[in-house]
């Protein structure tokens, strides 16, 4: 999304200081800067600001006068997929929006959502690409779920940016096994990470869901995650 804001007016332009506009790379999605020519002018800058990820400046000039608009880039939340209607992804839908995070529910389930204050849910694997974003991360809380292999089948190809299951390698390495006789690459298995979350010494829901959301902001971020102090 890119949102354009008039700054400053000069002449008497058919717009006023403040009007806003917001776009998405091929649209105008709502608001003007005033008139048809000044909106088209910011659109055909839209996809370069986007690209550039900073915002800008421009002016756009009308027989009347001329307008400086900023332009500032908005990129979408990530999308976190929460796996399972378990204690660790009620905590992580309730945290993941706190730190910038789009929590969508999958629960292939329907019987474990009923009687409980669950979001709405994706209950069919099939439609995960309505949900998905271009910036995923995917963590499935419950490594009993039967159908755990093919979620990963689904989603492998992809590409989401962070791959987690809950549980130690004991829980989890039968499922590891068994997308290898299906035949998936080693390198893809690799990015799957089991345990998730960083070493915090969590034990309750709502302190394994922190150290689940603390190791995603920093691969969001590209960090490790260790101590700052210990940071030359």
């Amino acid at each position: 999304m890119i949102l354009a804001t008039v700054i400053k007016l000069d002449g008497e332009p058919p717009s006023r200081t403040g009007a806003k506009l917001l776009m998405s790379r091929t649209a105008t999605l709502a608001g003007t800067l005033g008139c048809s020519e000044f909106d088209a002018a910011a659109l055909d800058d839209a996809s370069r600001v986007a690209d550039s990820g900073a915002p800008q400046l421009r002016t756009y000039s009308h027989d009347l006068g001329s307008i400086d608009v900023y332009l500032e880039p908005h990129a979408p939340a990530p999308t976190l997929l929460v796996f399972g209607a378990t204690p660790v992804a009620r905590a992580l839908l309730s945290l993941a929006p706190e730190l910038g995070f789009r929590p969508v529910l999958v629960e292939t389930r329907p019987e474990r959502l009923t009687g409980a204050d669950w979001p709405p849910a994706i209950t069919d694997l099939g439609r995960l690409d309505s949900s998905l974003g271009p910036d995923v991360y995917v963590v499935h809380t419950d490594h009993d779920a039967p159908d755990l292999v093919r979620s990963l089948e689904v989603l492998l190809p992809k590409s989401p940016r962070f791959i987690g299951l809950v549980g130690s390698r004991r829980h989890t390495g039968h499922h590891l096994e068994a997308l290898r006789a299906q035949g998936v690459d080693e390198g893809v298995i690799a990015r799957i990470q089991s345990p998730v979350g960083l070493d915090i010494g969590a034990l309750t829901p709502n302190e394994i869901a922190l150290s689940i959301l603390a190791g995603l902001i920093a691969k969001r971020r590209d960090r490790q995650g260790g101590w700052l102090q210990n940071r030359d």
